[in-house]
């Protein structure tokens, strides 16, 4: 739709070069025809740079725009956006594509097949799983009973699901009113699985707001886990059951997090940390070590504490 048409169903303000909205993406990857929102300061220097063709912006950031991008006038940037993914919602039942799915693969019954689907060579999909429109699934992959494969998933190749998995449903994602009514954000994005990932049963995985929640190739993930929105889940990693993990946050090659661990979103794990079970991760945290507790602190640390703590409770 015309981006003057948006602002008078949002009642937002936009005098700017009217043009055809072709999609909301975020600041960094935003693409000619594609808008934008700019809602918190430390994220000034993509505004800057930003190549969206408008954006929903406060008054008073205006200024920082680039040369270009118009400004769409608002006083919640971060509502307006919500309100606006509405209108750019994907079918969730979509035309008749033909389907390209090889025949050596292996199916259960009551399978759903979606429109546009492509399956590889030496699939197997078990009783009552449901594969979505436009699912692509590589060679080799085993799709245990009752697996849900919403729109739009990618699964690479030697991939295993165990029953239960939901990949692909929405992040958990509002905007706030101020008189505290929840607005959904609908997610456009998809969700990627690297070649031998495993999922765990009745895991989560939810989709992207925009782009994509990637899972890299050799990743392992127990039973019971949730993974956010837009979050990449680095290499041969390996999260234990009832873990979570907050939207928008990388975890490094090698991560290991133990029961119940979780983390805040829009976070960075590096390389080859460990957080041991029930671990709390509030911030960024360096690789190559090994953490504990909330607060998280190093795991020799914790146990230092632990053991002055028994000692100041001792009873003689």
């Amino acid at each position: 739709m015309k981006i003057s048409e948006l602002a008078i169903q949002l009642e937002v303000a936009y005098h700017d070069k009217d043009f055809i909205v072709s999609a909301i993406n975020t600041l960094v990857d935003a693409k000619e025809n594609e808008i934008s929102f700019f809602d918190n300061k430390r994220y000034i220097n993509d505004l800057k740079s930003t190549s969206a063709k408008a954006v929903f912006i406060a008054q008073e950031f205006v200024e920082f725009l680039p040369k270009g991008t118009g400004a769409i006038i608002c006083e919640n940037p971060y509502l307006s956006m919500a309100k606006a993914t509405a209108y750019f919602a994907k079918p969730l039942i979509r035309k008749s594509e033909k389907t390209a799915i090889d025949a050596s693969i292996m199916i259960g019954e009551n399978v759903h097949i979606g429109n546009g689907v492509v399956i590889g060579k030496n699939v197997t999909i078990l009783d009552g799983a449901y594969i979505g429109e436009d699912v692509s699934i590589g060679e080799g992959t085993l799709i245990h009973p009752n697996v849900t494969l919403y729109n739009d998933t990618v699964i690479g190749k030697a991939c295993i699901l165990h029953a239960g998995a939901v990949i692909g449903s929405d992040g958990f994602g509002y905007a706030h009113t101020k008189m505290g009514e929840h607005i959904k954000i609908h997610h456009s994005g998809y969700v990627v699985l690297e070649d031998k990932v495993e999922i765990g049963a009745n895991s989560a995985i939810d989709r992207a707001v925009f782009s994509t929640t990637l899972i890299k190739s050799g990743t392992k993930i127990d039973n019971l886990v949730q993974i956010g929105h837009n979050c990449e889940i680095g290499a041969q990693s390996i999260i234990v059951s009832q873990a979570g993990v907050s939207g928008s946050t990388t975890l490094g090659q090698n991560v290991v997090m133990g029961g119940q661990s979780a983390t805040a979103g829009h976070l960075k794990i590096g390389d080859f940390a460990t957080i041991a079970a029930r671990g709390g991760v509030t911030k960024s945290i360096e690789g190559g070590k090994v953490y504990s507790g909330f607060p998280l602190m190093l795991h020799s640390h914790w146990l230092k504490q632990q053991a002055k703590i028994a000692k100041f409770f001792k009873i003689k």
